[in-house]
């Protein structure tokens, strides 16, 4: 029953605490990444190198970039990475293989470089050079994106933290010697080397620990949407008076631009209020014409970095609850208090009693929280649903992985054991095509991979969502249908936290 590397080892989890590692799942990728931000914010001595080794990189990237054209092979080179699957961190769904930094990426970050870390070394606004500036003035690039490219820069320094705790907490025979390429960049032959290491070696492959004050979960502490969504509080921050003037200028005429619909009766079109999307797409436009603005953005973002350690730790703290205690504690009540291990049960029945653990988590043990952003809002994401699911297949002779696209388009999961298979599809509530969907997915994929039963979980977070849903199954004629799981991810029916 090896859930997460605490138990694969059998060391408690309390070691790790110890050290400052978090316990990793060895089952599916827990939904967490590097934030640089809190590297360059640290006191530790080791997190502040590990953030100039990141910009001196980054430097000899755009000198290179500044020098003309590259081409593709230098590119793969110099930008392109596997993702650092070991670490167990990040969004698949199922497993943790990811995409890593392909030729797109590539190219979008060197076309941008020689002028987003232009002044690196004179800045006159910002205390440092900071990697998530690529993400501000480029829609290509994103949160996985940084950090991926952090974990690739910094993984010579994660490999040796591994090591060192695998020294003093693991027997030998749980250690290999192992070969982890690109882990150090030699800037005399501008080319990336390999280096050997003693790590844990868990199901085939070695692991990397991460520590958990690097860590944070959804948004980097610098970020486009926090940009545009706080925009107008922005400009008061430049000390230059005409500089801030022209900027809250172009800002209300780029709104004023903003094509207006017909207004409704007894009212006037110029009394119309800009809506969000206005507003962002007004801010974008001020960006452009005045791009230093993004430097009194991370700036601001600078002078209030203690709110990023302290906003990580809380994600980290929710994220331990949710998927290790929570998950540890029932793993060992059904263990001796139920037969949920049974072996006999088919995948029908399995996968249903997975589900409704799940959907009693969320309903009633406060995993709804899981699903919303710091201010409250729903965050509402397929694949969020689809980690959980993942994690409740403890200690079971199934196999529960996605499976593969046939042509007819990949389902969530196919649980499968010998010739006995079910497929399990989980849908947002509010997705325009969830009538078209309950009414032939399944079936289609049912045909597709000779599985005999198929669950629909329809995870809802209002009561109107629960209504249209209601309404729908109503017209196909499956309500009350057991392989129709809803899941209630309201959080205005929910008891407070300090109750839950």
């Amino acid at each position: 029953m090896a859930t997460f590397i605490s138990d694969f080892f059998g060391i408690d989890e309390t070691v790790f605490e110890q050290y400052g590692a978090l316990n990793i799942s060895v089952v599916n990728d827990l939904p967490l990444f590097i934030d640089p931000f809190l590297l360059f914010h640290s006191e530790k001595p080791e997190y502040i190198e590990l953030h100039e080794k990141i910009i001196k990189y980054l430097v000899f990237l755009r000198d290179r970039a500044a020098e003309g054209r590259v081409d593709d092979g230098q590119l793969r080179n110099w930008y392109c990475f596997p993702e650092v699957k070991q670490n167990w961190l990040g969004f698949s769904e199922t497993g943790n293989d990811g995409a890593g930094l392909g030729i797109d990426f590539a190219r979008n970050l060197h076309a941008n470089l020689h002028v987003i870390f232009s002044d690196f070394g004179e800045e006159k606004v910002t205390e440092s050079s900071h990697l998530e500036k690529v993400c501000l003035v480029s829609d290509g690039v994103g949160r996985d994106n940084i950090s991926d490219f952090t974990t690739n820069l910094i993984k010579d320094y994660l490999c040796r933290y591994t090591e060192k705790f695998a020294a003093e907490h693991l027997p030998p025979a749980a250690v290999r010697d192992v070969w982890v390429e690109r882990a150090n960049f030699n800037h005399k032959t501008q080319s990336w080397a390999r280096a050997r290491y003693k790590l844990p070696w868990v199901n085939g492959d070695f692991v990397i620990l991460t520590p958990k004050d690097m860590l944070t979960r959804d948004e980097n502490w610098i970020n486009r949407g926090d940009l545009i969504e706080g925009f107008e509080d922005v400009p008061t921050a430049i000390p230059d008076i005409q500089l801030r003037a022209a900027v809250f200028n172009y800002f209300e005429q780029e709104l004023a631009r903003r094509p207006k619909p017909e207004p409704k009766r007894g009212k006037k079109a110029q009394d119309r209020e800009p809506t969000k999307k206005d507003r962002a797409m007004a801010a974008v436009a001020t960006m452009r014409q005045f791009p230093q603005i993004i430097d009194y953005y991370i700036r601001l973002k600078e002078i209030t970095g203690d709110q990023a350690k302290d906003l990580s730790e809380e994600k980290v703290l929710a994220i331990e609850y949710l998927f290790i205690e929570q998950l540890q504690a029932l793993q060992s009540v059904l263990q001796a208090e139920t037969d949920f291990y049974r072996i006999g049960r088919n995948t029908h029945d399995e996968a249903h009693a997975r589900l409704a653990y799940l959907k009693d988590v969320i309903e009633n043990k406060g995993g709804h929280r899981f699903f919303y952003d710091d201010k409250g809002q729903p965050i509402e994401r397929e694949k969020d649903l689809h980690v959980l699911y993942r994690l409740v297949w403890f200690g079971t002779p199934s196999d529960a992985g996605a499976e593969a696209n046939d042509g007819r388009g990949p389902v969530d999961f196919k649980i499968s054991r010998g010739k006995d298979k079910t497929l399990v599809e989980m849908k947002l509530a509010k997705n325009t095509k969830l009538e078209q969907n309950l009414a032939k997915q399944a079936e289609i994929y049912q045909a597709a991979s000779d599985a005999k039963n198929a669950i629909k979980a329809i995870i809802y977070f209002t009561a109107s969502e629960l209504v249209r849903v209601n309404a729908i199954l109503k017209r196909l004629g499956l309500q009350g249908h057991r392989d129709i799981v809803l899941i209630d991810a309201r959080r205005d029916n929910k008891p407070s936290a300090s109750k839950a």
